[in-house]
């Protein structure tokens, strides 16, 4: 071998360090839409979606997840994410999704050419040899489902023409309820692979399990995915009034900031008199994290807020938004008296309501305890954000962040970067602060830029903090920019 001399190497090293890609903030415009169809399995739970037509695809147009996407994808600007999640109402069966077929796997060629097709398979505990399956005459994929279903017993064999996949779903429920991979046979031309059913082709199986409480299936699909934030019910009838507590009070508590909303069709919510309706209850309960809706004639109403709510960039300029005066395509407005209103707002109980100047606007855009949604969404944004820019700013440093004043300053300068982010959107503006002081602030005190970030000197950190490497507590002041609901006007005439 020729010698190619010395290695450059050995005067000039160059190494390449990539740095991790930084991480990324939540999305504060996902929608997750909770329902008892049986279109999603408890295994898969929640399924994303960006467009209305994938839910027809996979839902009708009559289910009840559909109907509440509508209304959510029908605002304009038109909303981008949505899930879709399982509530095991009623008791689930076993089933198999098979395999996502590639087009040439889907070839109807490669079904028709199988005469004698033979698998192995456990239904219910009990296992069933296929022989014989003959294809050669099918006409498409759903006729070669049909095909293996008649060699079946006690299972119900579909193909799902939207995901390219066979499912073999038990016609039985609860949790002996099980659709178990297909083996290859003894005898015959192995068809398991040719339908995507064994467990190396890439479906999986999902047993059939017991019915379960609403509050169960929102503790499960808050548990799958961090992804989505809002919360809305569309089953195939409203939850009980011990549902919707239970659920706000879950939501309320839950590590992850997320909203939930609910439309609520008793008009005892109408009647000042009333004290017991879930509306009068919810605001007792002061859940900041609960929004209502009264609506006769629409269970889904709340997704539309939502989904007008839900288009908020918040990297953007004077994006934010109040959501009185916001409009809902798809829902017919309430014609309501003065009274019936009122009761409304005392519950903090929203509504989309007719004018007598011939328009329609939702009010007042409040949370159950009488917060403004838009403070609520705006806050969880901020801390999110101010959360995800400082936990960048220590795992992507190529040097340590020194517990030095100089290195809590490199922290107060991002904190201060990502609220400045909110008086650029809308959220934060300048003001008076009329809560207590830290640091330099005082109450009364006009916070000029909108905010205030303090961090006490790292001098006057403890022995054990310093040793624990803890930054200062740093604490951070905004004032709300609000938005302006009603206005007094007062004209003088003379004469």
């Amino acid at each position: 071998m020729a010698n190619l001399g010395l290695s450059v190497s050995d005067v000039v090293n160059v190494s390449i360090v990539m740095s991790p890609k930084a991480a990324q903030t939540r999305n504060f415009g996902s929608l997750l839409i909770l329902g008892d169809s049986n279109v999603v399995d408890t295994l898969e739970r929640l399924r994303l979606y960006t467009s209305l037509d994938g839910i027809a695809s996979d839902f009708g147009t009559t289910a009840p997840e559909y109907l509440a996407a509508k209304l959510f994808f029908g605002q304009t600007p038109q909303p981008t994410t949505c899930y879709v999640g399982k509530w095991a109402k009623l008791a689930t069966s076993g089933i198999l999704r098979g395999a996502i077929l590639t087009a040439p796997q889907q070839a109807l060629a490669n079904f028709t050419a199988i005469t004698t097709g033979a698998m192995g398979i456990s239904i219910d505990g009990s296992v069933q040899n296929v022989t014989a399956l003959n294809l050669s005459g099918v006409a498409n994929l759903n006729a070669a489902a049909s095909a293996l279903q008649a060699k079946l017993t006690g299972a119900t064999v579909t193909w799902d023409a939207y995901n390219g996949r066979f499912i073999i779903k038990s016609n039985t429920t609860g949790t002996t309820s099980v659709v178990a991979f297909a083996t290859a046979p003894g005898s015959g031309v192995d068809v398991s692979s040719l339908f995507g059913l064994k467990s190396a082709d890439g479906g999986y199986v999902s047993a059939g399990v017991a019915a379960e409480s609403l509050l169960a299936a929102v503790t499960a699909v808050a548990n799958a995915s961090n992804s989505w934030y809002g919360l809305q019910i569309a089953a195939s009838a409203a939850p009980a009034d011990a549902d919707v507590l239970a659920v706000a009070g879950a939501v309320e508590a839950m590590s992850v900031s997320r909203i939930y909303g609910q439309t609520v069709q008793n008009t005892a919510v109408l009647d000042a008199a009333q004290t017991t309706d879930i509306a009068s209850q919810l605001k007792a309960l002061g859940y900041k994290r609960t929004f209502l809706q009264y609506c006769g004639n629409n269970a889904h109403a709340v997704a539309s807020i939502f989904g007008r709510a839900f288009t908020v960039d918040f990297q953007g300029s004077n994006t934010t938004i109040t959501l009185k005066f916001k409009q809902e395509p798809g829902i017919a407005p309430e014609y309501l008296t003065e009274g019936q209103a009122a009761a409304l707002q005392s519950k903090n109980c929203n509504v989309f309501v007719q004018y007598n100047n011939d328009t329609a606007i939702l009010q007042d855009g409040e949370m159950v305890n009488g917060y403004f949604f838009d403070e609520v969404h705006g806050t969880d944004w901020l801390q999110n954000d101010v959360q995800t820019d400082i936990y960048n700013l220590l795992y992507t440093s190529t040097t340590k962040i020194p517990q030095t004043d100089a290195g809590v300053n490199r922290i107060l300068a991002r904190i201060s970067a990502r609220i400045e982010q909110a008086v650029v959107n809308g959220l934060v503006a300048p003001g008076v602060w009329n809560a207590g002081g830290f640091g330099a602030l005082n109450q009364g005190d006009t916070l000029a830029k909108g905010y205030y970030v303090y961090a006490p000197p790292v001098a006057s950190q403890s022995q054990a903090d310093r040793e624990a490497r803890k930054a200062p507590t740093i604490q951070a002041a905004i004032k709300l920019a609000g938005a302006i609901h009603q206005s007094k006007i007062v004209i003088n005439v003379n004469r």
